[in-house]
């Protein structure tokens, strides 16, 4: 199965000419279409096409060095389903899990944000888990793991850092810092305020047996599932595999770290406020790790597509991962 990119791009009319040229040296393009002065704003042609993945880079890469990404536009979607017995999508036998850089480069910096929906979500995921850790409830604890979304920035963190771009490393890690700092704090002020009526025991963790025991445990299988989480991930958001993302929030023991640590140090049960903070650590150093190994090994792979100057461009012209 191949997977198709549908591109429309506005082009400057002086570049037009040289846009056809170059889709018509690349296997992988076809159903090219040219609607001379359509464009309004900006003032220019339109081109459509239709492009595998492996060739994807390539042509995007043509696109910027001709300037149509600054003087015109150029935007890209999935297509879902195509009728078609042209064999022009017959030159790559894998092309499905071909790496389009430049829709991972936006995918990651869209999900490491630091704005109100990502503090909400995660901020929400870890309550949940504190909710979980005090009724020992692990279906709880599933479904804040699900909601987390921490992985936005460590994939950020991951290509910030395999590119040397200190300050998209830097914007990527301080949002983990202040998402967490956020979240453990509301947390904490949350159990905190609980506690006064006695709806939250101090006791409950005192329990032995508790199936959440596991988050005061951080052992070499604890670091083990991260580095495998860290791999799963960088590979779902690279080769759109959503469902495999879902599998990577579920594996991973951060934000019920973080949710045992806020409780713990609300009921003053400092002995566990450590390996907790342990835990949360592990993992998120685990999925970096992992993470950054794996881009490098995907570069290797797809080098050939113009990762190196296409990501290189959009970093210069300030995009900051």
């Amino acid at each position: 199965m191949f997977v198709v990119l549908h591109l429309r791009v506005v082009s400057p009319a002086d570049r037009t000419e040289a846009v056809c040229r170059a889709l018509d040296e690349y296997d992988g393009v076809t159903n090219v279409v040219v609607l001379t002065g359509a464009a309004r704003r900006p003032v220019g042609d339109v081109v459509l096409c239709d492009v595998n993945r492996e060739t994807a880079n390539q042509v995007l890469d043509v696109f910027d060095s001709l300037g149509v990404s600054v003087r015109g536009s150029v935007t890209a979607e999935r297509i879902d389903l195509s009728l078609s017995r042209n064999t022009a999508f017959s030159a790559s036998s894998d092309d499905s899990e071909a790496v389009v850089w430049q829709e991972f480069r936006q995918r990651v910096v869209e999900l490491s944000r630091l704005n109100w929906s990502f503090l909400a979500f995660l901020v929400i995921a870890v309550l949940i888990a504190a909710i979980g850790i005090m009724q020992d409830s692990s279906i709880l604890i599933v479904g804040a793991m699900v909601l987390g979304p921490e992985f936005g920035p460590i994939a950020a963190l991951c290509l910030a850092v395999m590119r040397g771009r200190i300050g998209g490393a830097w914007t990527a890690l301080r949002t983990l810092l202040v998402g967490y700092l956020t979240a453990m704090l509301v947390t904490l002020v949350a159990t905190w305020l609980l506690s006064l009526p006695g709806w939250v025991d101090s006791e409950w963790l005192d329990v032995s047996g508790r199936a959440t025991e596991f988050i005061l445990k951080p052992d070499r299988w604890s670091f083990t599932v991260a580095l495998l989480a860290g791999v799963a991930g960088v590979l779902s958001l690279t080769s759109d595999k959503s469902s495999a993302l879902v599998g990577v929030f579920i594996s991973v023991t951060t934000v019920p770290a973080a949710a045992y640590a806020a409780l713990a140090a609300a009921l003053s049960h400092w002995d566990e406020v450590g390996p907790s903070m342990l835990q949360l650590g592990l993992n998120l150093t685990g999925m970096c790790v992992s993470g950054l190994i794996t881009l490098f090994v995907l570069r290797a792979v797809w080098g050939h597509a113009g990762l190196g100057s296409r990501i290189g461009r959009a970093h210069s012209r300030g995009m900051g991962t």
